[in-house]
């Protein structure tokens, strides 16, 4: 069975695609925390973050960063924290969120509720700074 996040890859559910590469897929998070929060996964399915093989692991790094450097330029921020928690969804993922503050990354705190045309503008600055 598919996780909705290798789902979004295949192109069977929409998403907010910022980049992708033969190994990595990222996108919008649809809850995010805060605008530009942006969600990187392995296009591999695999559960557990630390299961990765380490060449994966790493190269998923090095996308991140990219992706996280593209979000600075466009989301004023003091940073892009980087958290990953493993129990949302059963596929490995890194969550990249804009932040001024720890309490930013709080996952307890309300999520924003984006338009449509928030999430395709935001999707296209930070695609444009790649």
């Amino acid at each position: 069975m598919s996780t909705i996040f290798t789902k979004i890859v295949q192109g069977e559910i929409p998403s907010y695609k910022i980049a992708e590469d033969e190994k990595y897929y990222a996108f919008l998070d649809i809850n995010p925390l805060a605008k530009g929060h942006t969600l990187v996964i392995p296009k591999e399915e695999t559960d557990y973050f630390f299961d990765l093989d380490e060449d994966l692991l790493a190269g998923m790094m090095v996308f991140s960063k990219k992706i996280a450097k593209a979000i600075e330029k466009v989301v004023p921020c003091n940073r892009i924290g980087v958290a990953v928690l493993g129990l949302e969804v059963p596929h490995a993922h890194i969550h990249l969120i804009p932040i001024n503050s720890e309490a930013d990354i709080s996952f307890s705190r309300p999520k924003l509720k984006l338009t449509e045309e928030e999430f395709l503008e935001i999707a296209g600055k930070i695609r444009a700074e790649l």
